[in-house]
């Protein structure tokens, strides 16, 4: 008899180990699998009937929040966002049939309370049902983002504002943009129509052009170009170039031109405030494939943009084996033409990294996170990513942009008020082949304060219209960050 006892005991305590491992291997092991089962929807249904935390811009403006339904509706919430389109880049949307995206979805367990530390802190709410939810303070400043909008208009591109000293990202925004109010509502059916006409859009609203995108960058690209040449020490204050229109490399009869097929040459200053594309595609070429390549690879660009946010895309110039063949396309590189693309905010760090003595900061976008009752739960510390050139490069850079600004390709445009001195570079990036009509986007980047950097910006716009093509970085992208820079440094 008790050896009858004792098998079942064994027997009982065996089905419970594997019990107790079947759990722990679905509830565990599983738990992100069956999250993502598209037929699983007890747990989008559970987040739809619970608050959810705010997300605000760091001045205290919400841009995403939850109202409780009419009674009589399918869900006990409705996420709405009642700036609009104005930071749709950034909340994205969070819908019960299609998902989340951007902040919605990296922070979803922050803004549903349902982090670790959020259950602990709030453990009385397993018998009293009280709000776990978090919430979510963004970098950004309200003030710098509806300028970026304003300024921008319906011109379509992408704008960018970041502090050099850290990373902050103070301002994003790209046109076309969309109502993530649209998106949210509880008609499924009208919800994807709504979707599927976006995403077939040739603006692309759906994506955040400002770092899901990139773009042929022009003469703005000049700026590594000549950080890598005078940390490498090819090239100072005393270099000097010929006064030509064209340069023929080797590896071809087809001679590399200058904008609009100008004389152009002097020293590092007079050529950086002309932009002279021959100086720089000789550089590029002297550099030689290897180095050229080393000093991108320095900046981050091929790499992955380590952003808080979902899907940040990578800058591209070229590998060393295929310049070796292609001489005369690492010389057109050099000044940002050819295959050379780079991602709007990437151009921003790219400023930031001169106005913050050779250092580019890791961007962000979340500030803090706070539990319900507004204690921290996460901070975010500034982090530098690469250190692409020297102090020293940095504040010979920063004299260059200057002189820009006063006496080059951006005087036009980039005189800011109360006569603070701004540091800038333009770009026009030609796409059109020679013999076709003009075809080019518009550039600039800039930073101020010069000699105390506070704002890094850069502004693109897309070359979808005559009036774009036919302009240049200067003309055209200046005057819009002189509007944003204008109201960010007022105090």
């Amino acid at each position: 008899m008790n050896t009858r006892i004792r098998h079942l005991a064994l027997a009982m305590i065996i089905l419970y180990v594997i019990l107790f491992v079947q759990l722990n291997v679905i509830q565990v092991g599983r738990k992100n699998t069956l999250d993502s089962d598209a037929r699983n929807t007890r747990q989008t249904v559970r987040d739809y009937n619970d608050p959810r935390g705010d997300i605000r811009t760091k001045d205290g403006v919400v841009i995403a929040t939850s109202i409780r339904n009419e009674s009589g509706s399918e869900f006990a919430w409705q996420r709405i966002y009642p700036q609009g389109d104005l930071y749709s880049a950034i909340t994205g949307y969070f819908t019960f049939a299609y998902g989340a995206t951007q902040l919605e979805k990296t922070q979803n367990d922050i803004l549903a309370g349902r982090t670790v530390e959020q259950q602990i802190r709030g453990i009385g709410s397993l018998f009293n049902g009280q709000n776990t939810s978090g919430s979510v303070q963004t970098t950004l400043d309200s003030r710098i983002q509806q300028a970026a909008k304003d300024a921008l208009g319906n011109r379509e591109g992408s704008v960018v504002v970041i502090e050099p000293s850290t990373g902050a990202i103070q301002a994003m925004w790209s046109y076309p943009s969309y109502d993530p109010n649209r998106v949210v509502i509880q008609d499924d059916e009208r919800a994807g129509e709504l979707l599927r006409s976006l995403d077939s859009m040739s603006g692309k609203p759906l994506l955040a052009n400002a770092y899901q995108e990139r773009y042929m960058p022009g003469s703005t690209f000049k700026v590594i170009t000549a950080a890598g040449a005078l940390d490498a020490g090819l090239i100072n204050t005393e270099s000097s170039w010929p006064d030509e229109s064209e340069f023929l490399p080797p590896q071809t009869n087809d001679p590399i031109q200058n904008y609009a097929n100008k004389v152009c040459g002097g020293d590092l200053a007079e050529v950086f405030r002309r932009s002279c594309n021959t100086p720089f595609a000789r550089t590029a070429i002297a550099l030689g494939p290897q180095k050229m390549v080393d000093i991108t690879k320095g900046f981050g660009i091929g790499e992955v943009i380590p952003f808080d946010l979902p899907r940040a895309v990578s800058s591209q110039f070229g590998d060393v084996d295929y310049f070796e063949e292609n001489l005369p396309l690492l010389g057109i590189g050099g000044f940002g033409q050819g295959n050379t693309q780079m991602v709007p905010l990437h151009m921003a760090m790219v400023a930031a990294s001169i106005a913050n003595k050779g250092m580019m900061m890791k961007p962000y976008v979340v500030a803090a996170t706070y539990d319900h009752n507004g204690s921290v739960l996460r901070r975010t510390s500034p982090t530098v990513w690469k250190t692409p050139m020297s102090s020293a490069t940095s504040a010979l850079l920063t004299e260059l942009m200057i002189g820009v600004v006063n006496e080059g390709t951006a005087k036009c445009c980039m005189a800011l008020a109360n006569g603070i001195q701004a540091a800038a570079k333009t770009g026009t990036a030609q796409l059109n082949a020679a013999g076709e009509p003009q075809n080019s986007h518009a550039w600039m980047v800039a930073f101020a304060p010069a000699q105390a950097p506070r704002y890094a910006i850069v502004v693109m716009l897309k070359g979808t219209t005559a009036e774009i093509s036919a302009g240049t970085g200067g003309t055209l992208a200046g005057p819009i960050a002189k509007k944003i820079l204008d109201i960010a440094l007022r105090r």
